[in-house]
């Protein structure tokens, strides 16, 4: 009896979940779900869902020109033309005076300037210089202010494209969904490891190992982001290594920012990374509506994220050639450098609070007598 007593109930500890009954494993789940853990989870999550709600629609659902850079030309009338446009309401263009067509031009094809109208001393018909590859939607905010500015003198403006997109280059958008390609990679890769692995690389040799082993992911993803935009579908032609090079050094950004904020935070710290480069990066990238047509602090920090960095830079490579490169670069070297310093000084911290923290060994007992 008691070893079919002891069968039974071996039996009914063993029983397999979906044997309970569904009221008993449906307030289990509920139980499960409303555990502390579990609900500041979905709270982290949800935040993050609105904070990508309110960010992308702030950013995108009334763009409008901001200080815009633009050179004039119009001989002795140019500081009163600067002075009729600076003066215009809510500042949408900043001009500024150019001594003649030639430097105007030299200006908006280096990138220095986004737009420059030359004014005909002869006629009523003037030029406005433009850069198409630095971003259309500039170039129709450029086109509508300097029509009104034209139109209160009894003027017209023909529009000139000096750096017009490419062919396949729809809108001029191709870098920026790039650039977010290469970004998103880099993230996904390095939480995936940490899911398989763990969040915190045990040691600092391990977390230097887990860098270090991202390094051929980011060349072959910067390679294969290049073989796609330009041999294979022709979107941005003619910069193929450039193009190869900056994606390995995105792809490492996110990657090796990811893995610090892990080391740091933990699985929270994959939700930060989400923070910044999802949430907070795309919306100010620049892509759809450039830098100066985005509110106050997407244009601030856009610049600072390697999204932005990223986007500026396909466009100071495929258009503006290779001018004004140094700052996204030095921006997304600094994500890897800052990343790589997170990574292992937190490495370094945790371990050696571990280790202070392990147990001893229960001493010995004493001889006996």
């Amino acid at each position: 009896m008691a070893t079919h007593h002891g069968r039974h109930e071996a039996g009914h500890v063993g029983q397999a979940p979906g044997r309970r009954g569904f009221g008993a494993e449906f307030g289990a789940e509920l139980r499960t779900l409303a555990s502390p853990r579990v609900l500041g989870l979905l709270v982290g999550v949800l935040v993050l869902q609105i904070a990508f709600i309110f960010s992308y629609v702030a950013a995108f659902h009334a763009p409008k020109p901001s200080n815009i850079p633009v050179a004039v030309v119009a001989g002795p009338q140019t500081t009163t033309v600067v002075g009729k446009i600076n003066a215009i309401d809510g500042t949408p263009l900043t001009a500024s005076g150019t001594a003649d067509e030639a430097t105007a031009k030299r200006q908006v094809t280096g990138g220095d300037k986004s737009a420059a109208l030359v004014m005909n001393p002869r006629g009523t018909t003037d030029t406005l210089y433009v850069a198409g590859g630095g971003g259309p939607a500039v170039v129709s905010a450029v086109q509508q202010v300097a029509g009104k500015v034209e139109a209160s003198q009894q003027r017209t403006a023909r529009t000139v494209d000096l750096v017009p997109v490419q062919k396949e280059d729809g809108r001029g958008l191709t870098g920026f969904y790039l650039v977010i390609g290469w970004i998103v990679g880099g993230y996904l890769v390095t939480a995936a490891i940490g899911f398989l692995a763990s969040a915190r690389p045990a040691t600092v040799a391990a977390a230097a190992g887990r860098i270090l082993a991202l390094v051929p992911y980011a060349v072959l993803s910067g390679l294969l982001g290049a073989i796609v935009v330009d041999p294979m579908l022709g979107a941005l032609t003619g910069h193929f290594m450039a193009l190869w090079g900056l994606g390995t050094l995105l792809v490492l950004s996110s990657a090796v920012m990811t893995i610090g904020m892990q080391a740091l935070l933990g699985v929270v710290g994959i939700g930060v990374t989400i923070l910044i480069f999802v949430v907070l990066g795309n919306p100010s990238a620049g892509g759809p509506y450039q830098y100066d047509l985005l509110p106050g602090f997407w244009r601030a920090v856009g610049p600072l994220i390697p999204n932005g960095a990223g986007t500026s830079a396909v466009r100071d490579i495929v258009y503006f050639g290779g001018n004004h490169l140094g700052g996204p670069i030095a921006v997304i070297v600094a994500y890897i450098v800052i990343g790589a310093a997170i990574a292992l000084g937190a490495t370094a911290f945790f371990s050696r609070r571990a280790a202070s923290q392990a147990v001893d060994p229960a001493p010995a007992a004493a001889p006996s007598r």
